[in-house]
Protein backbone atom coordinates (compact mmCIF):
# COMPACT_ATOMS: atom_id res chain seq x y z
CA UNK A 1 0.00 0.00 0.00
CA UNK A 2 1.22 3.21 -1.00
CA UNK A 3 2.58 5.87 1.67
CA UNK A 4 2.34 9.35 1.73
CA UNK A 5 3.03 12.32 3.71
CA UNK A 6 0.69 15.06 5.20
CA UNK A 7 1.63 18.23 5.10
CA UNK A 8 -0.10 21.08 6.50
CA UNK A 9 -0.95 24.53 4.94
CA UNK A 10 2.46 25.88 5.48
CA UNK A 11 4.14 22.78 4.09
CA UNK A 12 4.91 21.01 7.65
CA UNK A 13 4.82 17.20 7.54
CA UNK A 14 2.37 16.62 10.17
CA UNK A 15 1.91 12.52 9.88
CA UNK A 16 1.27 9.73 7.00
CA UNK A 17 -1.16 8.12 5.56
CA UNK A 18 -1.84 4.61 3.82
CA UNK A 19 -3.71 4.77 0.59
CA UNK A 20 -5.95 1.64 -0.77
CA UNK A 21 -3.82 -0.43 -3.35
CA UNK A 22 -7.57 -0.58 -4.44
CA UNK A 23 -7.87 3.05 -5.57
CA UNK A 24 -3.98 4.64 -5.25
CA UNK A 25 -2.13 1.22 -6.36
CA UNK A 26 -2.67 -0.17 -9.41
CA UNK A 27 -1.71 -0.49 -12.70
CA UNK A 28 -2.67 2.58 -14.67
CA UNK A 29 -4.33 2.13 -17.76
CA UNK A 30 -3.60 4.44 -20.52
CA UNK A 31 -6.29 2.89 -22.89
CA UNK A 32 -8.66 3.56 -20.55
CA UNK A 33 -8.05 7.07 -18.94
CA UNK A 34 -8.32 7.73 -23.15
CA UNK A 35 -11.43 6.56 -23.71
CA UNK A 36 -12.74 8.45 -20.57
CA UNK A 37 -10.89 11.59 -21.39
CA UNK A 38 -12.26 11.57 -24.93
CA UNK A 39 -16.12 10.58 -23.47
CA UNK A 40 -15.25 13.72 -20.95
CA UNK A 41 -14.68 16.28 -24.00
CA UNK A 42 -17.37 14.83 -26.24
CA UNK A 43 -19.80 15.16 -23.37
CA UNK A 44 -18.60 19.01 -23.20
CA UNK A 45 -19.15 19.64 -26.60
CA UNK A 46 -22.02 22.35 -27.43
CA UNK A 47 -23.04 21.10 -30.78
CA UNK A 48 -24.33 24.32 -31.80
CA UNK A 49 -22.51 24.60 -34.59
CA UNK A 50 -24.88 25.25 -37.67
CA UNK A 51 -24.87 26.40 -41.51
CA UNK A 52 -27.26 26.67 -43.96
CA UNK A 53 -28.19 23.96 -47.15
CA UNK A 54 -29.16 24.98 -50.36
CA UNK A 55 -32.98 24.85 -49.31
CA UNK A 56 -32.51 27.41 -46.83
CA UNK A 57 -30.32 29.71 -48.56
CA UNK A 58 -32.65 32.90 -50.06
CA UNK A 59 -32.87 33.88 -53.64
CA UNK A 60 -32.94 31.02 -56.29
CA UNK A 61 -36.21 30.21 -57.02
CA UNK A 62 -35.94 31.32 -60.75
CA UNK A 63 -34.36 29.03 -63.10
CA UNK A 64 -31.60 31.11 -64.32
CA UNK A 65 -31.75 30.21 -67.90
CA UNK A 66 -33.04 27.74 -70.31
CA UNK A 67 -31.89 24.27 -70.25
CA UNK A 68 -30.23 23.70 -73.36
CA UNK A 69 -28.98 26.15 -76.07
CA UNK A 70 -27.33 28.94 -74.31
CA UNK A 71 -23.61 27.33 -74.19
CA UNK A 72 -23.51 27.32 -70.41
CA UNK A 73 -24.06 24.16 -68.76
CA UNK A 74 -27.07 23.25 -67.16
CA UNK A 75 -28.14 24.62 -64.03
CA UNK A 76 -31.34 24.75 -61.79
CA UNK A 77 -31.01 27.77 -59.09
CA UNK A 78 -28.35 30.75 -58.83
CA UNK A 79 -28.51 28.85 -54.24
CA UNK A 80 -26.64 25.79 -55.66
CA UNK A 81 -23.03 24.96 -53.86
CA UNK A 82 -21.09 25.87 -56.71
CA UNK A 83 -22.81 28.97 -57.05
CA UNK A 84 -21.54 32.71 -54.86
CA UNK A 85 -23.80 32.99 -52.28
CA UNK A 86 -25.12 28.95 -52.20
CA UNK A 87 -25.85 26.46 -49.66
CA UNK A 88 -23.21 24.69 -48.38
CA UNK A 89 -22.56 20.78 -49.24
CA UNK A 90 -23.96 18.22 -46.18
CA UNK A 91 -24.01 21.36 -44.18
CA UNK A 92 -23.28 20.58 -40.43
CA UNK A 93 -26.18 21.21 -37.99
CA UNK A 94 -26.89 21.00 -34.32
CA UNK A 95 -26.21 17.74 -33.13
CA UNK A 96 -25.64 15.83 -29.54
CA UNK A 97 -22.25 14.68 -29.41
CA UNK A 98 -22.06 13.21 -25.83
CA UNK A 99 -22.42 9.57 -25.55
CA UNK A 100 -21.94 7.53 -21.91
CA UNK A 101 -18.97 4.70 -20.79
CA UNK A 102 -19.73 1.82 -18.80
CA UNK A 103 -19.30 2.66 -15.44
CA UNK A 104 -16.66 0.45 -14.71
CA UNK A 105 -14.85 1.57 -17.31
CA UNK A 106 -15.21 5.33 -15.41
CA UNK A 107 -13.93 3.98 -12.39
CA UNK A 108 -11.23 1.99 -13.69
CA UNK A 109 -9.74 5.17 -15.47
CA UNK A 110 -10.60 7.09 -12.44
CA UNK A 111 -8.26 4.44 -10.35
CA UNK A 112 -5.98 4.92 -13.25
CA UNK A 113 -5.79 8.31 -13.13
CA UNK A 114 -5.18 8.45 -9.84
CA UNK A 115 -2.66 5.78 -9.04
CA UNK A 116 -0.96 7.91 -12.02
CA UNK A 117 -0.46 10.76 -9.63
CA UNK A 118 0.95 8.62 -6.77
CA UNK A 119 3.19 6.79 -8.98
CA UNK A 120 4.51 9.72 -10.57
CA UNK A 121 5.23 11.40 -6.91
CA UNK A 122 2.48 14.47 -7.85
CA UNK A 123 -0.07 14.13 -5.61
CA UNK A 124 -0.08 16.10 -2.53
CA UNK A 125 -1.82 14.89 0.96
CA UNK A 126 -3.32 17.94 2.67
CA UNK A 127 -3.98 17.73 6.38
CA UNK A 128 -6.85 20.10 5.98
CA UNK A 129 -7.81 23.39 3.99
CA UNK A 130 -9.43 25.31 6.90
CA UNK A 131 -10.87 28.60 5.55
CA UNK A 132 -13.46 30.96 7.59
CA UNK A 133 -13.92 33.66 5.12
CA UNK A 134 -12.95 34.46 1.24
CA UNK A 135 -9.03 34.27 1.41
CA UNK A 136 -7.76 33.72 -2.46
CA UNK A 137 -4.21 34.83 -0.88
CA UNK A 138 -4.42 32.00 2.04
CA UNK A 139 -4.82 29.54 -1.08
CA UNK A 140 -1.88 30.99 -3.02
CA UNK A 141 0.16 30.97 -0.07
CA UNK A 142 -0.74 27.89 0.54
CA UNK A 143 -0.11 26.16 -2.91
CA UNK A 144 3.52 27.98 -2.99
CA UNK A 145 4.14 26.22 0.82
CA UNK A 146 3.50 22.56 -0.72
CA UNK A 147 4.94 23.04 -3.58
CA UNK A 148 1.74 22.57 -5.70
CA UNK A 149 2.55 23.18 -10.19
CA UNK A 150 1.02 25.99 -11.92
CA UNK A 151 -2.39 24.06 -12.90
CA UNK A 152 -3.37 22.02 -9.92
CA UNK A 153 -6.73 20.56 -8.83
CA UNK A 154 -8.03 20.55 -5.38
CA UNK A 155 -9.92 17.38 -3.87
CA UNK A 156 -12.22 18.74 -1.08
CA UNK A 157 -13.81 17.07 1.64
CA UNK A 158 -17.62 19.02 1.17
CA UNK A 159 -18.47 21.88 -0.78
CA UNK A 160 -16.59 24.66 1.66
CA UNK A 161 -18.20 27.69 -0.16
CA UNK A 162 -14.92 29.80 1.13
CA UNK A 163 -12.13 27.32 -0.16
CA UNK A 164 -14.73 27.06 -3.36
CA UNK A 165 -14.84 30.84 -4.49
CA UNK A 166 -11.35 31.02 -2.83
CA UNK A 167 -10.15 28.55 -5.36
CA UNK A 168 -11.87 30.02 -8.23
CA UNK A 169 -10.19 33.23 -7.78
CA UNK A 170 -7.04 31.27 -8.72
CA UNK A 171 -5.78 30.97 -12.55
CA UNK A 172 -5.04 27.66 -13.37
CA UNK A 173 -6.09 26.00 -9.68
CA UNK A 174 -9.32 23.56 -9.93
CA UNK A 175 -11.80 22.26 -7.33
CA UNK A 176 -13.17 19.44 -6.77
CA UNK A 177 -15.38 17.12 -4.39
CA UNK A 178 -15.35 13.19 -4.03
CA UNK A 179 -18.71 13.04 -6.05
CA UNK A 180 -17.56 15.30 -8.85
CA UNK A 181 -13.50 14.07 -9.59
CA UNK A 182 -12.98 13.20 -12.97
CA UNK A 183 -10.58 11.66 -14.84
CA UNK A 184 -9.55 14.49 -17.42
CA UNK A 185 -9.31 17.42 -14.53
CA UNK A 186 -6.84 14.82 -12.57
CA UNK A 187 -4.95 14.11 -16.11
CA UNK A 188 -4.88 17.71 -17.15
CA UNK A 189 -3.32 18.96 -13.40
CA UNK A 190 0.31 19.14 -12.77
CA UNK A 191 -0.52 18.62 -9.64
CA UNK A 192 -3.09 16.44 -7.47
CA UNK A 193 -3.52 17.97 -4.00
CA UNK A 194 -6.22 16.01 -1.53
CA UNK A 195 -7.59 16.74 1.22
CA UNK A 196 -7.07 13.71 3.84
CA UNK A 197 -10.68 13.91 4.21
CA UNK A 198 -11.41 13.42 0.65
CA UNK A 199 -8.76 10.65 0.38
CA UNK A 200 -10.59 8.91 2.75
CA UNK A 201 -14.00 9.02 1.21
CA UNK A 202 -12.36 8.03 -2.19
CA UNK A 203 -11.49 4.82 -0.55
CA UNK A 204 -14.87 4.76 0.91
CA UNK A 205 -17.16 4.74 -2.43
CA UNK A 206 -14.78 3.55 -4.84
CA UNK A 207 -12.76 0.56 -2.48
Amino acid sequence: MPNIAVVDMAGKSVGEITLSDAIFGIEPNAVVMHMAVVNYLANNRQGTQSTLTRTEVSGGGKKPWRQKGTGHARQGSTRAPQWRHGGIVHAPKPRDYSYSLNKKVRQLALKSALSDKVLTGNMIVLDALNLDSYKTKTVVDCLKAIGAGKKTLIVLEDNNAFAVKSIANIKGVKSAQVNTINTYDIINADTLVMVKGAALKLEEVYA
